[in-house]
């Protein structure tokens, strides 16, 4: 099984605090979503013998794209890769971008799950992070989406927001409980240098995040969703019975992908590769069939860390028992050593041989698992 993440690096306005490639220019889209399905086609060799499991369109904004852009992507897969158990296809959505014309041409593609990027159902939080949109388009587009029959829906909220009250934070996941969103997506605010936000709080023009208040808020946000019969499969991913993202968790489980267009990562066995972060500069390679694209091969400690990082974030966990024969057995005992300090105060537990993040311990998971990692 493999995935599919194509990259659409437009948006109306920039975020604040991103730091993902865009630009907010859609000039060369129709030259853009040509060289996405030239990539498609030269880069088929890099999943030969994989079936496609899922297909993943993020951004950017990829709900700035006509639905039939989105489709006509999609049947290139169709035609080129092989797509008999292709469960799930994603699409990233801002909510001022769901109008209801737009949900009903999405209806005759084949996109079958909507993330949309709600962050908060306040205005004033929407303001602070430089939104496109309002609290109420929010709201609406969910209720669209649910009325146009998507069942298969994930929102994301964002925590630790400076204008983002404990009491609002607690209204905003009883809001989306409310809207029977089966899945949510919940991320502290973190401030990451080279960003706009990074630059105003250096200028003190805003306020900087307070780890306290977001560690209190990621509480809250466990505790709430928790009791409310949402599973917390991974650390920032919380999920009915049945509703799991099956892209991101083919991920977590380091199942193969293919990134398509400018400054998407790919991911196979020992190789990593990304493609230039330039529009322009992608286009042309495709145009010419070179991709300009940036290979490393991972070492066996960059392995053995990528596998503590995705097992601990999630609630399957670093299973030893099922690597046994794949690291080295001394680096195994090195890495039960570093963990007894956290298995004595139960920010790690040990079942079965499996090595798992407790609820406590989910709140410095950072720290934890920097502490595991190899290091030459």
């Amino acid at each position: 099984m493999a995935g599919i993440y194509i990259h659409i690096p437009f948006c109306k306005q920039a975020c604040n605090y991103c730091n993902f490639y865009f630009n907010t220019s859609l000039r060369y889209k129709d030259e853009l979503t040509d060289a996405l399905k030239k990539e498609l086609i030269l880069r088929k060799p890099f999943l030969e013998n994989e079936t496609i499991e899922t297909i993943y369109f993020g951004g950017g904004s990829p709900s700035l794209l006509e639905a039939d852009e989105i489709q006509k992507m999609i049947d290139v897969i169709h035609q080129h890769y092989s797509t008999n158990n292709l469960k799930e296809i994603t699409i990233e959505a801002n909510p001022d971008d769901l109008t209801e014309k737009k949900i009903n041409e999405f209806r005759k593609t084949d996109i079958n799950r909507f993330s949309i990027g709600v962050q908060s159902f306040y205005d004033e939080d929407l303001l602070w992070m430089n939104r496109a949109h309002d609290a109420q388009q929010a709201d609406r587009a969910i209720k669209a989406v649910q009325d146009n029959g998507f069942e298969n829906i994930t929102i994301d909220l964002m925590y630790g927001i400076p204008t983002l009250t404990d009491e609002k934070w607690k209204a905003n996941l009883s809001k989306a409980i409310a809207l029977q969103v089966p899945h949510i997506s919940a991320y502290s605010l973190t401030i990451e240098e080279k960003t706009p936000l990074h630059k105003l709080i250096k200028l003190h023009k805003k306020q900087n995040v307070e780890e306290s208040k977001s560690a209190f808020q990621m509480q809250m946000l466990m505790d709430i969703l928790t009791k409310n019969k949402f599973e917390h499969y991974e650390i920032s991913n919380f999920a009915k019975a049945g509703c799991y993202a099956i892209h991101n968790t083919n991920y977590w489980k380091g199942v193969p992908y293919l990134g398509i267009g400018p400054s998407a990562h790919s991911y196979k066995e020992n190789l990593r590769s990304w493609n230039v972060a330039n529009t322009m500069k992608y286009i042309a390679a495709m145009d010419n069939k070179k991709p300009m694209i940036e290979n490393e091969t991972l070492t066996d400690e960059n392995i053995f860390n990528e596998w503590i990082m995705t097992g601990l974030r999630t609630q399957w966990g670093c299973d030893l028992n099922a690597v046994k024969n794949k690291f080295e057995t001394e680096w195994i005992k090195e890495l039960m050593t570093e963990a007894q300090p956290y298995l004595e105060n139960k920010k790690l537990l040990l079942k079965d041989n499996v090595l798992t993040i407790s609820t406590d311990g989910k709140l410095i998971a950072d720290s934890i698992m920097s502490d595991l990692f190899r290091s030459k």
